[in-house]
């Protein structure tokens, strides 16, 4: 059903259901009511102030006609059903597992997690935060490491990030030393990361002797090996103090359930440890969202890349949570950060910790030994038969050698119902997982010819190296109370109503698109055909992911004027990377080896920096003029002193100030005359999607946020997919499969950016149904209410609230910068202030400090309605009030409710009150709701701590779970 005409969005249709006027929160009327508050008549005026005409479509998007909701989840349950997951016993990173029914229900499908945002703001953040350091514990229990960061990406960057965290902790070496038997997309990955960073990688089977020949800073060991393999833990004691007395660290890649049973990397000597927490209830979703984690040796804590989860206390002298050392580093050291990750996969972080705490340690062993005591029935009757495996020591993976057979094992399993690894033309592996049944051990069975009758059923063939671990695990009460349904309902649910997300309020962030996750677009990633499908199966079992993922490719490059779209980088930090090494093959390719010069604006996002740095470019940073646009006569002259250098300039579009600059066309002209290429970082193409469009305007290569401009939920700090687009001469250069391994980037070609193939695949249905539901009309009538609620909230706040930049005819793009410093210098109250005095009021804060410092950005988006806007802007008048009777000496500046808020619930039924202002005032500033709901009611949102003292935090740092008395005085 087509979308009626973008003038008229927000009107419903007699009779139809139509899903962008369920997306779009203003209805006509209201629309009308803001148009007037900036003396316009419609979004089409709108648009022509504040968008410049030199970048404007000038034909609407080629999109299919908009589907119905109901139209939509039988397309996806169609692309679903096309999908075969068969018994997942591929193994390679990837495994059967069981995710109980409480934690998928209330968790992974539960909006108050999954609609959270990244907890920058802790005292609204506990449930999540609480549950980041039961991740972090669960992790360093079983790693036996003592520090364990809120998550990465997968288990293949997770050891690209382990690599340069040693590259930087150790003086000796240039080579990073392999283990053969490493994941193969492990390999590729790290190789595609690498070369940028001239750190040489070389595949070892002997490691120790490899280490003897080789001037080594690390040494990864894969444990269990990909082809199963459990190494005796004497073997890998001296194979870490080998590398040790070399001065070259040692990475171990490996699997949390062995981990249940066999010695942990920490007690071995290993210094850092990685891996995937998927197996512990996340579902395979064809290669992602799943979180990896990484650990290491005390000592290493400050170079963790991502996120760390630590202990501190409000000013209540009550425990609290709060993100440590790391937190937003990229914004700050920019090309110095360690890393261009920037959030975590907590959503998934979250689900495998509950798993682990429904569970506890004796159900998580038990687990494990079943998996293993299977794996060794199976060994015992294929070796019975004459087809012993390759290994006598293993976890749950097995290669089995059958001369010549091989396809043909594989594909008898397949009919059987059963997906099992081709190794080569002679080798098969299987991989037993939590999931696997008898049925499907019998299948595997009778795929290789094996009769499993008779005494040979009890039978075991194998053992784990004499490793088996002797240290306790998951001793915290967390992991040892939860375990009936009852009580893990309760814990989640508690947990929950601790924090803040869109199903409470409004979450208006700048640069964070914040929207509306449609439970329409939610609901088919639960489908069997999408959840449950490993990333190795064989094509003809793919075909429903195949087309979801083509279609969606061809819509993004559609709609973005791109020639091709690649949806492998999970994560836009990722996409980032992978647009800019297309940038570098491209160079490459053409013999341009020198061009390595990045421009990038002072105002950018941190991360376009950390990525450059990661491509191999030297950053050089250009001038941005008082307005906030990028300064063109420092542009030019860095050009000129850098022309033959130049590779590529990195630039926001709109601006991170919020504003659509009209010297973008110039920009793009003056880099592609002195031979470089543009990057626009597509974080803001919320507000130019169905407008403008990047690959036609000027840009060459661009990142998409899909869990910002596409309804992919921000989940608490991820997931998140960050699809690279390039134009028609930069696709030979999009990331490479990392089925078929790396290509040699020196040539041109670029390796894989991430594990999977697809990347996160699991969650693009979400932004399929999102463009399937919204049609061409929708998406641009999103763009234009989007434009259209930032103005009107600039509009509204701007006497009160000085907006700091705009653009033509005065207007902002979807977000605008209110600045702070002309009233902390007359009264002393600081963002910060004005951020944990919203929460009083039910809001989440706006973006602090960023791009400018003392500022706040605002971004509303489309999918707030007129009450809501008009709540925050009442709210924020409502504290400049507050604050003037600060200026005025009527409140103290150290005691008023900006100081001393958030207010808990605690703080105003205390005995005692002796601030001078009320206690009404101080919880209830926008009044209290009493009675039922109706039309307009909300109830109160109590923090559950006060302020929390940052410092405090990091000069004390806790990131696992401290037993109760540390807290005492």
């Amino acid at each position: 059903m087509a979308r009626p005409a973008a003038t008229d969005a927000g009107a419903v249709v007699a009779g139809t259901t139509v899903f962008a006027d369920r997306h779009i929160g203003p209805r006509a009327d209201e629309r009308d009511k803001m148009l007037a508050a900036l003396g316009l008549s419609s979004l089409d005026e709108l648009v022509e102030q504040a968008l410049p005409a030199g970048i404007r479509s000038s034909e609407p998007l080629n999109l299919p006609p908009a589907l119905s909701e109901t139209e939509a989840l039988a397309a996806l349950r169609g692309l679903a059903a096309r999908n075969a997951p068969r018994r997942a016993m591929i193994g390679l990173g990837y495994h059967g597992t069981v995710t109980p029914s409480v934690i998928r229900r209330n968790v992974l499908e539960d909006p108050a997690w999954y609609t959270a945002y990244t907890p920058y703001q802790p005292e609204i953040s506990q449930g999540r935060l609480e549950a980041l350091l039961n991740f972090q514990t669960m992790i360093s229990d079983l790693t036996g490491l003592p520090t364990a960061g809120a998550s990465l990406l997968d288990e293949a960057t997770a050891v690209a990030e382990a690599m340069t965290v040693a590259r930087r902790s150790t003086k000796q070496g240039q080579v990073l030393l392999l283990d053969a038997a490493t994941l193969p997309q492990t390999v590729a990955v790290v190789r595609t990361r690498a070369v940028p960073l001239g750190i040489e990688v070389r595949l070892a089977d002997d490691l120790s002797a490899a280490l003897s020949e080789t001037d080594a800073f690390a040494v990864v060991v894969q444990t269990p090996a990909a082809d199963g393999r459990v190494a005796p833990t004497s073997e890998l004691e001296a194979l870490a103090a080998q590398a040790h007395a070399q001065g070259a660290l040692v990475i171990a890649a490996c699997d949390l359930l062995a981990l249940t049973l066999v010695t942990p990397p920490g007690e071995w000597g290993a210094d850092i440890a990685v891996g995937s927490s998927q197996r512990f209830g996340v579902p395979l979703f064809y290669g992602g969202p799943h979180a990896a984690f990484m650990a290491v040796r005390a000592g290493l804590e400050r170079t963790l890349p991502g996120r760390l989860v630590g202990v501190s206390r409000d000013v209540h002298g009550t425990a609290a949570f709060r993100l440590a050392l790391q937190t937003r580093e990229q914004h700050i050291r920019r090309e110095k950060a360690t890393s261009n990750i920037c959030t975590a996969q907590v959503l998934l972080a979250v689900a495998a910790s509950m798993y682990a705490v429904y569970h506890g340690p004796e159900g998580l062993r038990a687990i494990a030994e079943r998996v293993h005591a299977d794996a060794t029935k199976l060994a015992a009757d294929l070796a019975a038969a004459g087809m012993a495996p390759d290994h006598t020591s293993f976890f749950d993976t097995l290669t089995v050698a059958v001369p010549g057979e091989a396809a043909a094992v594989v594909e008898r399993a397949r009919r059987s119902g059963v997906h099992l690894r081709l190794v080569d033309a002679g080798r098969v592996g299987i991989s037993v997982g939590e999931d696997t049944t008898t049925a499907d051990l019998d299948a595997v069975r009778a795929a290789f010819g094996s009769d499993h009758g008779g005494d040979r059923a009890t039978t075991t063939f194998g053992d784990l190296s004499a490793s088996e671990r002797t240290s306790a695990y998951l001793q915290h009460p967390v992991f040892r109370t939860h375990h009936s349904e009852t009580a893990m309902l309760r814990y989640l649910r508690a947990l929950s109503d601790r924090d803040f997300a869109l199903d409470r309020g409004m979450i208006p962030l700048g640069s964070c698109t914040m929207k509306l996750n449609a439970t329409t677009e939610m609901e088919p990633i639960s489908y069997d055909g999408f959840a449950n499908l490993h990333p190795l199966a064989p094509a003809e079992d793919a075909q429903g992911y195949a087309e979801l993922v083509s279609t969606l490719e061809g819509w993004l490059a559609e709609v973005t004027g791109y020639a091709r779209v690649s949806v492998q980088p999970n994560a836009g930090s990722q996409g980032e990377l992978a647009g800019l090494l297309a940038i570098r093959g491209y160079h490459e390719a053409r013999g341009d080896h020198e061009r390595r010069v990045c421009l990038i604006p002072s105002s950018a996002h941190g991360t376009n920096a950390a990525s450059a740095v990661m491509a191999g470019m030297k950053v050089v940073v250009v001038k941005a003029t008082d307005d906030g646009s990028v300064d063109l006569d420092d542009l030019r002259a860095k050009i000129a002193t850098h022309a033959d250098q130049l590779a590529a300039i990195m630039v926001t579009y709109p601006s991170t100030h919020g504003v659509f600059e009209e010297t973008i066309t110039e920009l793009c002209a003056l880099v592609h005359d002195a031979g470089g290429q543009v990057y626009v970082d597509g974080a803001n193409l919320n507000a130019l999607l169905g407008l403008a469009r990047p690959g036609r305007f000027g840009a060459d290569v661009s990142h998409l946020n899909l869990h910002k401009t596409f309804c992919i939920p921000h989940g608490g700090g991820g997931p998140g997919v960050g699809p690279v687009a390039v134009g028609e001469h930069l696709v030979a250069f999009l990331p490479g499969d990392p089925r078929r391994g790396a290509r040699n980037i020196d040539d041109g070609a670029v390796g894989p950016v991430s594990a999977a193939p697809h990347g996160s695949a699991g969650i693009l249905p979400i932004s399929w149904a999102y463009i399937a539901m919204m049609g061409a009309d929708g998406l641009t009538a999103a763009t234009q209410h989007a434009l259209l609620a930032a103005n009107y909230v600039a509009e509204r706040l701007g006497a009160a609230y000085p907006v700091l930049y705009a653009g033509r005819g005065g207007r902002v793009a979807h977000e605008c910068i209110l600045d702070l410093r002309p009233i902390t210098k007359a009264s002393g109250v600081t963002v910060d202030d004005v951020a944990k005095r919203l929460v009083d009021y039910g809001f989440h804060a706006p973006t602090m400090s960023f791009p400018v410092a003392g500022t706040l950005m605002v971004e509303p988006t489309e999918s707030e309605d007129l009450a809501e806007l008009d709540r925050f802007c009442d709210a924020m008048l409502a504290i400049r009030d507050e604050i003037a009777r600060v200026e005025a000496g009527e409140w103290p500046a150290e005691d008023n409710p900006l100081a001393n808020a958030p207010h808990t619930q605690g703080a105003v039924t205390a005995d005692e009150w002796d601030h001078p202002y009320s206690r009404r005032t101080g919880a209830y500033p926008a009044g209290l709701h009493a009675g039922p709901i109706y039309a307009t009611g909300s109830d109160k949102y109590w923090p559950p701590v006060g302020r929390i003292d940052g410092g405090f935090g990091d000069r004390h740092l806790v990131c696992t779970c401290p037993p109760p008395e540390s807290f005492e005085e």
